[in-house]
């Protein structure tokens, strides 16, 4: 797989089998990744790859807060502006539309959209699961390094024939998930991402992107 159909067949999948991701080939991808540049090479991520009983538990856990009703955690940073202004606000809006028109889920219906959401928190039935924190004295920059790395994560993991979903909403129960991976004190979670082998039996729409000309200016004199 050449990097353009890696890139270009990159996508959140929401639905995933049981097989097993071989251990080998996690460590290969993220030996790799970890050449993802970073100011002053200061590599700003730490990853903790989870698979068999500890993710489980960390699902379990997950499933019975949701199932007492419990609030989310204090957050520890914040995922999105409080006011989105245009345009992000309608490609936000887009993506919800068509997120959830592709499960048959009208917008008025907020309760199938909860039930939707959390199949988050069981990982859409991955096998493998990454947490990646971040040192929490850490600035935007390092915040943007931490993206780069992720980003080879899951380009690497497509050139393996796996797919990936990178997700903030673990953040909303990072306690849950430092209950069993216990992260020295000053990380941040930053976000979970499901790992597997995509269930091509779930139906699930990729989103569109932006015109090229909506989000790039050519410079040139032409």
């Amino acid at each position: 797989m050449d990097v353009y159909e890696a890139v270009t067949s990159r996508r959140a999948v929401r639905g995933f089998t049981d097989r097993p991701v071989p251990r080998e080939t996690l460590q290969r991808v993220l030996s790799a990744a970890a050449w993802a540049p970073s100011g002053s090479n200061l590599q700003p991520w730490h990853a903790y790859v989870v698979t068999g009983a500890p993710l489980a538990e960390i699902k379990k856990r997950a499933g019975e807060r949701l199932a007492a009703g419990d609030s989310w955690d204090e957050p520890e940073y914040e995922m999105y502006p409080p006011a989105l202004k245009s345009p992000y606000r309608e490609r936000r809006s887009a993506f919800g539309e068509q997120r959830y028109g592709a499960l048959g889920i009208p917008r008025e219906d907020l309760e199938a959209r909860q039930r939707a959401s959390a199949a988050n928190w069981d990982c859409f039935g991955a096998p493998a699961a990454l947490f990646c924190y971040i040192d929490r004295d850490m600035g935007p920059a390092q915040w943007g390094d931490v993206g780069m790395y992720l980003q080879n994560v899951m380009l690497l993991l497509r050139a393996e024939g796996l797919h990936s979903c990178p997700q903030m909403a673990w953040a909303k129960f990072h306690r849950t998930v430092a209950e069993v991976l216990s992260p020295p004190d000053g990380l941040v979670l930053f976000c979970g991402m499901s790992i597997g082998f995509e269930d091509a039996t779930v139906g699930d729409a990729r989103t569109g992107r932006a015109p090229l000309d909506e989000t790039v200016t050519f410079v040139d004199g032409l």
